[in-house]
């Protein structure tokens, strides 16, 4: 038997507020971090200690509320780019039924720096003043404009970035070899789920490697677009394979166990419906990071060369990037995305010849 709270890492006075806050009587809270930083496992955990006031991985209620399949912990998941009223609706309406087990019911709602402000209205008197018997944590990765209202009703805990050394220790301690934890964590991010998920890549180098040389492989004609998006796609599709080998064996792990206990339908729902957003949310994190090296790519020469003639345009190509990058994970078309953006991104090697002939 330990402690639930020794899984989350680089947290650690975060640990210990979200401690003392499990014996007070709040009952609204905002966790707010960047992606990978732990705030969705601390929510479960934290829900956990709540109901039932210890935090003991052995029990049952701990088993079942990590996997997403106890009945008084509900999580809320966006189906569209946002969390819309009718969503928000939904909410309200969990929170007017009683516990089916506990003493209290838990409800976690995710990606809520994406809540549309209608959804947010709908909201607040509910979380403003919840039902006894319900406790609300909300998940954001940053804090915007629609979340200032909800924001000044909760009690908000902060997550900080992981550091590479946080991910890499991480890794060693699950087994990961020192020289592959410590490359995975620089391509991860701070993001400790998705570099679990890169210690098993086998092509994340040449996918890192792809990226990187996009500005240099463009030629201003569609015949290029067209073909380093049909390798983008391609690679992204590789970087699922992974995830789907796990995806796999927990199918088979479910089937066992209700083949085992006799359960029939026992969360196969749940698990089918997680691993949707996990393979969606692996592409985004994939996309993302490839178009921060391409962007990368771009920056390194005008640092190298701030008197480029093509600074102009290299510079508003970063800001596309950028601007592309903020709209991945809003259920955007990722193929249309990319091909709109290489279209009005300059090649490096037209840079490079007119770089050539002005010197010569």
């Amino acid at each position: 038997m330990s402690s639930l709270w020794a899984k989350i890492i680089g947290q650690d006075r975060t640990v210990e507020r979200l401690r003392q806050l499990a014996t007070t009587n709040v009952q609204s809270f905002l966790f707010v971090g960047p992606e990978g930083c732990g705030k969705e496992l601390a929510a479960r955990i934290f829900a956990t200690t709540l109901i039932t006031q210890s935090d003991n991985d052995d029990t049952r209620e701990a088993d079942l509320i990590l996997r997403g399949e106890f009945s008084d912990v509900n999580e809320i998941f966006r189906v569209g780019a946002a969390v819309d009223a009718d969503e928000a609706e939904g909410v309200v309406l969990q929170s007017s039924t009683t516990p089916l087990e506990a003493k209290v019911k838990v409800i976690i709602i995710h990606e809520v720096h994406l809540m549309r402000d209608a959804a947010a209205v709908r909201l607040l008197k509910t979380i403003e003043e919840p039902a006894k018997q319900i406790i609300f944590i909300l998940l954001a990765d940053q804090i915007v404009p629609s979340l200032t209202t909800l924001n000044s009703r909760c009690v908000t805990i902060t997550f900080s970035r992981l550091t590479d050394q946080d991910v890499a220790e991480s890794l060693i301690s699950e087994g990961v070899f020192p020289d592959t934890a410590v490359t995975v964590a620089k391509a991860s991010q701070g993001n400790l789920d998705r570099a679990r998920l890169l210690v098993t890549d086998s092509h994340l180098l040449r996918r890192q490697e792809s990226f990187a040389t996009i500005a240099t492989r463009l030629d201003g004609t569609g015949a290029a677009v067209v073909k380093i998006v049909s390798e983008i796609v391609e690679q992204l599709d590789q970087a699922a394979s992974a995830l789907e080998i796990r995806h796999e064996r927990e199918i088979k792990e479910l089937e066992d166990r209700v083949a085992l206990t006799g359960e029939r339908g026992s969360g196969r729902k749940t698990i089918t419906d997680r691993h949707k957003r996990e393979l969606r949310k692996l592409r985004t994190d994939e996309l993302r990071s490839g178009l921060g090296q391409f962007a990368k790519t771009y920056s390194d020469l005008i640092c190298a060369q701030p008197d480029l003639s093509d600074g102009e345009e290299i510079m508003h190509a970063i800001q596309l990037i950028h601007k592309t990058i903020s709209s991945l994970g809003l259920n955007t078309n990722e193929t249309l995305a990319l091909h709109a953006l290489l279209l009005k991104c300059p090649s490096l090697s037209e840079v490079s010849r007119n770089i050539t002939s002005l010197v010569g």
